[in-house]
């Protein structure tokens, strides 16, 4: 499914952004199929799976540069979680429109739910990628999962590897990933795509880009990555828990063209002409007598300069031209050739 990607596989992620509408769901579906994305993906989830209805500091959120702040997870989750009944009719949509949709679960339950529905493929969250258990339920379902990599270490990422591949998971994805909202460019270390690239030759690299804009997804790409997960919303100005660092419609499209673009630059290792340059080679530089000279006049940089176009001798012999005599009188504006030269 991924490893014979041709071009980069774009997918939209809806998470809360449908503030609780089933029809706000189902335009999403639309603008992000009009927008040209491959997939859309959802979240599987209720707050009772995903933690406890507590407001102990530990499941509050204090950090007051947060989107979320003073929330406590469950009142998060409250608002931003995709009813369950809502899964069918968006992948259904998804369907009619000629996207794959699919979803994150976040325990069990919701895996034997979205089995139920037959999902193509798995999505693991930054949150979740070192939840073992998780991991190899989701494997023993025979679907490719991708994961986001965000806060796993080394060590933690190759176990989580071990277990997916090692329960029966066909194909896997890993989305290099900052986890925090949005992601400042500068914390993104997008070097490490290619890195994972070679640590992970089996699996397919791509970003899960929280950060404002689209310049770090096209950057991703141009480093290898060939899977883009981005948030994706309607209307920033509609509000929602994601909206913030969303991207709309028009950014998307821009998005998308923008990176087949960049994964179009990359081509091959390459040096020479390409076939394209071939006529190109005639503007090289090359030695030219600018002035006209006499039979046995010395070559001066006054009567003869390295320019634009080839068809005289190389650059590199201009020095050891310098002194040498004209073989015979030479018109101005010619390219210097061999035979132009005395040989003493």
């Amino acid at each position: 499914m991924f490893k014979e990607l041709s071009k980069p596989f774009i997918i939209a992620e809806m998470s809360g952004n449908h503030n609780q509408s089933l029809e706000r769901a189902l335009l999403l579906v639309h603008e992000a199929a009009k927008a040209g994305v491959d997939a859309l993906k959802i979240q599987t989830y209720t707050p009772d799976t995903i933690t406890i209805n507590s407001d102990r500091d530990e499941f509050m959120i204090m950090d007051m540069d947060s989107l979320w702040k003073g929330e406590t997870l469950y009142s998060l989750y409250e608002k931003a979680y995709t009813p369950w009944e809502w899964n069918k009719p968006i992948f259904d949509r998804c369907a009619e429109l000629g996207i794959i949709g699919f979803s994150t679960p976040f325990d069990f339950s919701a895996v034997d739910f979205l089995e139920g529905l037959n999902v193509p493929v798995y999505k693991i969250a930054s949150f979740e990628n070192y939840d073992l258990p998780l991991l190899k339920r989701v494997a023993k379902t025979g679907k490719p999962v991708i994961m986001s990599t965000g806060m796993i270490g080394l060590e933690e990422l190759e176990e989580s590897v071990a277990v997916l591949k090692g329960n029966g998971c066909p194909e896997v994805v890993l989305l290099k990933c900052t986890s925090t909202y949005p992601a400042d460019p500068g914390n993104t270390n997008l070097l490490t795509i290619d890195d994972m690239r070679k640590r992970f030759p089996d699996c397919v690299i791509g970003l899960s880009d929280h950060t404002l804009g689209t310049a770090v997804s096209v950057a991703a790409v141009a480093l290898g990555a060939m899977v883009i997960e981005k948030h994706f919303t309607v209307s920033r100005a509609d509000g929602g828990v994601d909206s913030a660092f969303s991207v709309e419609s028009d950014e998307m499209k821009k998005l998308i063209f923008d990176v087949n673009i960049a994964y179009r630059s990359r081509g091959n290792v390459f040096y020479g002409s390409t076939e394209a340059e071939i006529p190109s080679l005639k503007f090289r530089r090359s030695l030219y007598v600018v002035k006209s000279m006499r039979r046995g006049e010395p070559f001066t940089p006054e009567n003869v300069r390295s320019i634009r176009p080839s068809g005289g001798l190389l650059p590199k012999m201009y020095e050891g031209v310098l002194g040498k005599k004209a073989a015979r009188d030479i018109m101005g504006g010619v390219p210097l050739a061999e035979e132009m030269i005395a040989e003493k």
